[in-house]
């Protein structure tokens, strides 16, 4: 017995002698979460700011279970697609808000294809003729630069607001060049340490107006004054929003319409290419006419604002107070719309016992997919048509070998770039009885 001991201390020290070591690697590959991918001995060995085709020494910086983590140090050999970085905070230890700036925008669109083509076949299951028949080209996003109209930052340990570093900490930032140049300027212009907040976001309205929004750690009596052409609000740790200083929402415009979306509501950051996402997603909805709708996780509801013109009745699904009043107000014109507040687990439980009839549903779910609950009551209702939104790669991957295991079929995925500079992959998937 003290033999096996003996022998199994020695596997463990072998396999962590590996830390620290310099070995030569080519990357093959791009993996999910924006690190290229090479093999040593056997093991796959994750390396940030590489390329496939490239040649690169690289230290071992850690491992987990049966995968190695390494730390560039030289590149041999350079792909074309290598870009160089417009940010002075992107680079190996430093700030993590995107990943792929070192790679040229033409070079990020099949790279992303293949991850999602990826994920669906090692976490899906899928076969690779489903995947090569359902898996339509990805739409490139309209703006590649500058795109974001809110920007999400972190109180930093030595002061100042920033992002996440590679590692751990946070990287106080001076610019991003991911986000609207006015958030950029109002970044610059402030100069505040609100010490309740560890969350700070700068927001745009399609409008040009201003929004500062404070995520804090407990309830109490706010005192803030600015003499800046901004509103200014609150988000309680209940996720309650408190408006202190000018506006509680901000507007935007998407294709004709207009949408209002309160502080702390949900709104996706890319607003410029939100027009083409409700472009497929009615495309995929092939909308005749008097059809039922059921939109889950609908947030201020674009989705139904999109539908609810050619569908006989839509109901939409949401679960954050704030966000339900956003669709009250962007849905008043619509006769045909119901706007029900609670869980999507707990209205299908509703819907299922009340043997509901939809006729299409959409799934706008946050990044950690649909629960098994909502995909065996969706299956229930027996809704002809899901069509789902996502905007991540796995979790798409997994959801959908649940809804196929439930009698669905896979007939079209359509990526989206909503995210340009970043490994996020969106995509619409669309499932039919």
């Amino acid at each position: 017995m003290a033999k096996r001991r003996r022998a199994r201390k020695t596997r463990r020290q072998r396999q962590s002698s590996q830390r620290g070591q310099t070995v030569s690697l080519d990357i093959s590959d791009m993996a999910h979460g924006g690190s290229g991918l090479s093999l040593y001995r056997g093991k796959p060995v994750f390396v940030p700011y590489t390329l496939p085709g490239e040649s690169i020494t690289a230290e071992i910086s850690g491992e987990r279970g049966k995968v190695l983590f390494a730390r560039g140090q030289q590149l041999i050999a350079a792909s074309q697609d290598r870009a160089d970085p417009r940010c002075p905070h992107f680079g190996p230890g430093r700030c993590w808000g995107c990943q792929w700036q070192h790679i040229e925008y033409s070079a990020q669109l099949p790279l992303k294809q293949d991850v999602l083509a990826d994920q669906l076949s090692r976490i899906g299951k899928l076969p690779d003729a489903l995947i090569e028949s359902a898996l339509q080209p990805i739409l490139p996003a309209p703006q590649p630069w500058a795109y974001n109209y809110s920007l999400s930052l972190l109180r930093a340990e030595s002061g100042g607001w920033g992002l996440n570093r590679q590692a751990r900490g946070v990287e106080p930032i001076g610019e991003c060049h991911l986000a609207h140049p006015d958030l950029l300027e109002l970044l610059l212009e402030l100069d505040l340490d609100y010490e309740p907040a560890k969350r700070m976001t700068l927001r745009r309205g399609s409008d040009g107006r201003l929004m500062l929004i404070f995520e804090i750690d407990a309830e109490e009596e706010p005192r803030l004054q600015t003499d800046l052409p901004l509103s200014v609000n609150l988000i309680l740790p209940d996720r309650e929003p408190i408006n202190v200083i000018g506006d509680a929402h901000s507007m935007y415009t998407i294709g004709e319409r207009r949408f209002r979306a309160t502080a702390g509501a949900f709104m996706r950051t890319n607003i410029g290419a939100l027009a083409g996402l409700m472009a497929a997603l009615k495309r995929m909805a092939r909308l005749q006419g008097g059809e039922t709708i059921l939109d889950l996780y609908a947030g201020a509801g674009l989705f139904s604002a999109f539908m609810a013109g050619a569908a006989g009745r839509v109901t939409l699904v949401e679960s954050y107070p704030p966000a339900v009043g956003d669709a009250d107000h962007n849905l008043a014109e619509f006769e045909n719309v119901d706007v029900i507040e609670g869980s999507v687990e707990n209205v299908l439980a509703d819907m299922v016992h009340e043997e509901a009839r939809y006729d299409i549903a959409l799934a706008d779910p946050p990044r950690s997919g649909m629960s098994d609950e909502v995909t065996a009551r969706l299956a229930k209702l027996g809704i002809g048509r899901i069509i789902y939104v996502s905007g991540n790669a796995a979790a798409l991957a997994r959801d959908s070998r649940r809804l196929i295991s439930m009698g669905y079929r896979l007939r079209e995925i359509q990526p989206i770039d909503l995210a340009p500079q970043t490994y996020y992959i969106d995509a619409i998937a669309c499932f039919e009885l």
